[in-house]
């Protein structure tokens, strides 16, 4: 058993010990005394104003060649001579082949003896007939054998018209050695060279011509898209020229516009059921050849300025677990709030907002990571709209 005197220290020891620990759990931790002393946090904000914005649209497109000809041969034959240059301009009618034409020659020769032999039997038919007209008048001879003669005569002048036919038809076969361009345009590379053997009507085509200007860019829309833009089209929304056409802007892959201006051509008739999208065909002067096609560009259609529009920077907009747009917005109390925003169409920088902003709003650009809805912030600066 322990002295008094022991017991007392060990006594003291404990509730010196217990106070201690008193004390440790009554005083706030160094992290949670600097939470609660700490500022606020800084955002940068914009107000919001109401302005006019350039309204347009942009669609995605590719450009297609204006006219193409696929060269085929109508007659088969040996290529005696290729008379163009691969990725030259031709004018229509330019010979671009030549088959050897000895051949078609030849039929040519023998189809005009042909006619000339059917003109001669023709010839002595008509007489007989125009003789034996006048003997059956005296019945020098029978009514049978005029008739005879006289149909003679019309199976003469039927054998003319059959061989004259055949006349045409060497001389076309004849004409069809020569291979033609039927377009003004640029040809692309040969598929043959002199020596080859091609025939009539083949599936590989010799060569194809493109005439490149003006070129025709096909734009894809969506169906409800190309509604909302006939409607701005019929109400004046969009911007028309002289002749009433539609203007066309082109834009290309790298941002750079294309100096000409075009003019929408035609849509389709009916929506792709597999995208339910629709096909716009605009029309561009090509001059100095910049557009090639199968390029990749898009086209913007203007469509006119619209009045007191409130517009935000893409930044400034969030989307929440829904995948709706908003925004975050300082009030008057420099609290944070929340709303959530009708977005109606992008600009190149901004979203223009229907529903959800007023002019004098401030939403937060720049420190949306540092915030929440109801917390106080500390509007560190205010950015120019625009």
């Amino acid at each position: 058993m322990l002295p008094s005197s022991a017991r007392t220290a060990a006594t003291t020891a404990a509730l010196t010990l217990v106070a201690l620990l008193t004390a440790c759990g009554d005083e706030p931790s160094g992290s949670q005394a600097q939470g609660s002393g700490a500022p606020p946090p800084e955002v940068t904000v914009i107000e919001v104003r109401a302005t006019s914005v350039p309204v347009s649209t942009e669609l995605p497109g590719r450009t297609s060649a204006y006219m193409i000809a696929e060269i085929r041969p109508q007659v088969g034959g040996i290529i005696q001579e290729r008379l163009f240059t691969e990725g030259a301009e031709v004018k229509r009618g330019e010979l671009l082949y030549q088959i050897d034409a000895a051949t078609y020659e030849a039929e040519v020769d023998s189809a005009r003896a042909a006619l000339a032999r059917a003109e001669a039997n023709a010839e002595a038919a008509r007489v007989r007939a125009e003789r034996y007209a006048e003997l059956v008048k005296i019945k020098a001879v029978s009514t049978q054998a005029y008739d005879d003669a006289v149909a003679a005569h019309k199976q003469a002048q039927a054998e003319i018209a059959s061989s004259r036919a055949a006349l045409k038809r060497a001389e076309i076969n004849l004409q069809y050695t020569r291979v033609t361009s039927p377009i003004d345009g640029r040809i692309g590379r040969s598929t043959v060279t002199a020596g080859a053997l091609v025939t009539a009507s083949q599936a590989q085509a010799l060569a194809t011509v493109q005439q490149l200007d003006p070129i025709y860019v096909d734009l894809t829309q969506s169906g409800n898209e190309m509604r909302a833009l006939r409607r701005a089209v019929e109400d004046g929304r969009v911007r028309r020229d002289a002749e009433g056409d539609t203007p066309v802007q082109l834009v290309f892959e790298d941002g750079t516009d294309y100096e000409h201006e075009g003019r929408l051509a035609f849509s389709e008739v009916s929506v792709d059921p597999d995208t339910g999208s629709v096909t716009l065909r605009a029309l561009f002067p090509n001059p100095e050849q910049r557009l090639l096609p199968g390029m990749y560009v898009r086209a913007r259609i203007d469509q006119g300025t619209a009045e007191g529009a409130i517009t935000v920077p893409h930044a400034a907009v969030q989307r929440d677990p829904r995948g709706n747009p908003m925004a975050m917005v300082v009030n008057g109390d420099d609290e944070i709030e929340s709303r959530a925003l009708t977005i109606q169409r992008a600009t190149s920088d901004a979203w223009i907002v229907s529903d959800g902003l007023a002019p004098g709003d401030r939403v937060v650009v720049e420190g949306l990571q540092r915030i929440r809805p109801g917390a106080k912030v500390s509007v560190a600066d205010s950015k120019e709209q625009g």
